[in-house]
């Protein structure tokens, strides 16, 4: 029988429903041992429920130094340690990802674009069904590129839209184009929203998220080592791309909403926006306001994981 979806019972008879990660790969069951090789994680080498059934929350994000930043952040927030401590990197047997954690946080780096974040979370998803977590919550935290909004304003994904507007994520399969959904949860979008309300330290909208597989030509930048388009042709594909809901450019969501959706996983995006792409392409703030605009979604999310385990 395949890896499903459970909702178990407590003790005291009271219904509460435990939703456990959903794995749709039969030959998963066969396997001897389970080898999560980027991680350098296994099934036989380590003890996966000791090291991370208490998951509750898992946040993930593009660059390793921001992702060690967010454990040292959560866990003076949490009372749970050191905000300064050096905290060890749970994947140091290799260079691909990063990952940290304390209490029921994880913190995962996932490198940058479509394929780099599917590896991880194949991996990752992988990680939490063997250590047999219920209940997790998925976050995506990171940098953007916004339309029609000022820059450093924070961004909670509605929807994650292609090149084309459109909200779905193709991956080519044994030669064949499978079609996923790209939708999230918006109840999470909307207590996300929220809390950003109880901060009121930064703007927060919710939109559409649009992922490109590329930095530069993708997002109609005239800064790449090629451009075949003018820029009144560029302004007009982003206020078309505005006008379809889309209030900032990344490279991932849209396969971390697609792979959440699959598992069954409660998951939401959040980036901070470092500049209006109607206005330009190269970013030019200072390093101390990108520093700045980078912790905003830490915060937000700190905050919202700090109200849910009511601390």
């Amino acid at each position: 029988m395949a890896p499903g979806l459970n909702n178990k019972e407590k003790k005291d008879g009271a219904s509460s429903k435990e939703t456990s990660i959903h794995l749709s790969n039969p030959h998963l069951n066969s396997m001897k041992e389970d080898i999560l090789y980027h991680f350098d994680l296994g099934t036989g080498s380590h003890d996966l429920p000791a090291m991370f059934g208490d998951v509750k929350f898992v946040c993930v994000g593009g660059s390793p130094w921001r992702m060690k930043a967010f454990i040292q952040y959560i866990a003076g927030e949490l009372g749970l340690g050191d905000p300064n401590a050096d905290y060890p990197n749970i994947c140091a047997g290799t260079d691909r990802y990063s990952m940290y954690k304390v209490g029921p946080v994880l913190s995962v780096s996932h490198g940058m674009g479509i394929p780099s974040i599917a590896i991880m979370l194949h991996e990752l998803i992988k990680l939490l069904y063997h250590a047999k977590c219920t209940n997790v919550t998925v976050l995506r935290i990171g940098t953007s590129g916004g339309i029609g909004l000022e820059p450093g304003t924070v961004v909670i994904t509605k929807q994650s839209v292609d090149a084309l507007f459109k909200p779905q994520f193709e991956q080519v399969i044994l030669g064949k184009t499978v079609v996923r959904s790209t939708d999230l949860d918006e109840e999470l979008a909307q207590q996300l929203l929220q809390c950003s309300k109880e901060i009121d330290e930064f703007q927060t909208v919710i939109g559409n998220t649009m992922c490109t597989t590329d930095f530069y030509e993708g997002q109609a930048r005239l800064d790449g080592a090629f451009c075949s388009y003018t820029e009144k042709e560029k302004l007009s594909y982003l206020k078309d791309a505005y006008e379809a809901g889309v209030r900032n450019i990344e490279m991932e969501s849209s396969v971390f909403a697609a792979m959440c959706k699959l598992s069954g996983i409660r998951a939401a995006v959040v980036c901070v926006t470092l500049l209006n792409r109607l206005e330009g392409d190269q970013i030019s703030s200072s390093h101390d306001l990108l520093v700045n605009y980078q912790q905003r979604p830490q915060k937000l999310v700190g905050y919202f994981i700090k109200k849910q385990l009511q601390v």
